[in-house]
């Protein structure tokens, strides 16, 4: 069978996808063949296409999608033809009409949901599901500091943590995502921009620091969240989209309070297939009960992929861009 595909061949900028035809063989015994419907788009896929993450070339990139079963595998018994189904965690092999995906890496989607909204989340709503219920468990009274507050990933984040009683600070570059972060749950959104963000945070919380600080920016913010910990605080660093962090001398965690530091991944996080499966479930349900909103970005055609990832790494845009099969 043959599918549209959008394939990298070589690392370098957005330009680099080439939009063709590739062949797929039929589903291996515990695969499924889905269609998509919405793809979603995420800086992990620009670490791909950029080299900074290894990959082997050419390679189609696309963790996230949204898809109708076509095909299944002679032993695969959780799904069936017709099925709606979605997936956060493939590692490659989204951005194509059709792809053939290990079933166990897929979960049901609820019909209650738009496929854009998933697609344009799952990834990033599982990713915070366990950033606040399980790398640590966020409890009424903690203080965070979240970082691009006004992001995919931050806007979320923000809106989990504020449901389970933390108070939220986080970091916009401007004024128009100070109100957006603000409506979904930040308490004191800062400017970074325009004001020292540190300083900032000192003064907002009496110089008592925060518990946690989530870093999905990188280079740009990584070693002045440190300062912003209380003792024995905990940095979790999961994100580069501003760049990798510079390396540094691990004693620096000692010299500012005893620090904890970690770099998780979704990939860790939603190994085990309860783990998939109950992340999916409790971020599902967030959505349906509304207590989580998410705002889809620019929806762009297969064939455009480059642009969707321009529009991405603009960083002045709000909503997540999803591709829609041509």
């Amino acid at each position: 069978m043959k599918t549209k595909a959008a394939i990298i061949y070589k690392a370098g900028d957005p330009d680099a996808f080439r939009y063709k035809n590739i062949e797929l063989r039929p589903p291996g015994k515990d695969e499924l063949l889905i269609k998509h419907t919405a793809i979603g788009v995420n800086y992990l896929d620009t670490y791909y296409r950029s080299g900074l993450y290894p990959v082997d070339f050419p390679v189609i990139v696309g963790d996230e999608g949204v898809g109708i079963v076509e095909q299944t595998g002679k032993n695969v018994t959780e799904f069936n033809v017709g099925d709606r189904i979605a997936y956060p965690a493939s590692k490659c092999g989204g951005y194509a009409e059709r792809r053939l995906i290990t079933a166990s890496e897929v979960v049901p989607a609820p019909s209650s949901i738009p496929d854009e909204i998933i697609a344009a989340s799952l990834l990033r709503g599982m990713t915070v599901e366990y950033l606040v219920q399980r790398l640590y468990q966020i409890k009424e009274g903690d203080t965070i500091l979240v970082h691009a507050a006004a992001g995919g990933v931050g806007l979320i984040l923000c809106q989990w943590a504020k449901y389970l009683g933390a108070t939220v600070i986080g970091t916009v570059s401007s004024e128009a995502k100070a109100d957006i972060a603000e409506k979904h749950g930040c308490d004191h959104p800062i400017i970074y921009t325009e004001m020292d963000f540190v300083e900032e945070l000192k003064t907002f919380t009496n110089g008592q620091l925060v518990d946690v600080v989530y870093d999905g920016v990188g280079k740009k913010t990584f070693m002045k969240s440190l300062d912003c910990l209380r003792p024995r605080g905990l940095m979790v660093s999961f994100g580069n989209a501003s760049g990798k962090p510079e390396p540094f001398d691990v004693l620096e965690l000692a010299k500012k309070g005893s620090l904890f530091l970690t770099r998780p991944t979704l990939f860790e996080y939603a190994h085990k297939r309860s783990e998939l499966l109950a992340g999916a479930k409790s971020y599902f349900e967030l959505l349906e009960k509304n207590v989580i909103q998410v705002r889809p970005g620019k929806v762009f055609k297969l064939s455009e992929a480059n642009k969707a990832h321009q529009y991405l790494e603009n960083r002045d845009k709000i909503g997540a861009p999803v591709l829609i099969p041509d």
